[in-house]
């Protein structure tokens, strides 16, 4: 992983709450700093309890404290879906096969147009 400016955020709250990386490290259940540094500078990606971890610390949203790496998740899922949508489009289902395709394009379309859900339940 690649130095990410967004990255000194993270480290940026740890100092402004005064705390150090292994006083951080003890909180989260590390022995040392090591990964508090790590994920300070980008050169490791928390793992999904730390990344809570750090939510609940500093009440901090975890795409807020990680924006970058949040960016560069949702534009991969955004491209798959679309390559999914595009998939189930061309689709010759047929009879009972039709029934899950359906159900996914419904979900697509959904999705990217919330305003027009009617959700009854």
């Amino acid at each position: 992983m690649t130095s990410d400016p967004s990255s000194a955020h993270l480290r940026n709250l740890r100092k402004r709450s005064g705390l150090s990386q292994k006083e951080l490290a003890h909180i989260l259940g590390f022995r040392s700093g090591v990964p508090i540094s790590r994920h300070e500078r980008s050169e490791s990606v928390p793992d999904l309890l730390t990344a809570f971890g750090y939510e609940a610390i500093f009440r901090v949203p975890i795409t807020q404290m990680f924006p970058g790496l949040y960016e560069t998740v949702e534009l991969g899922i955004e491209e798959r879906l679309t390559n999914m949508e595009s998939e189930l489009g061309q689709s010759a289902a047929i009879g009972r096969e039709a029934i899950p395709v359906a159900r996914k394009l419904e979900f697509l379309c959904e999705r990217r147009n919330p305003d027009l859900t009617t959700d009854a339940s």
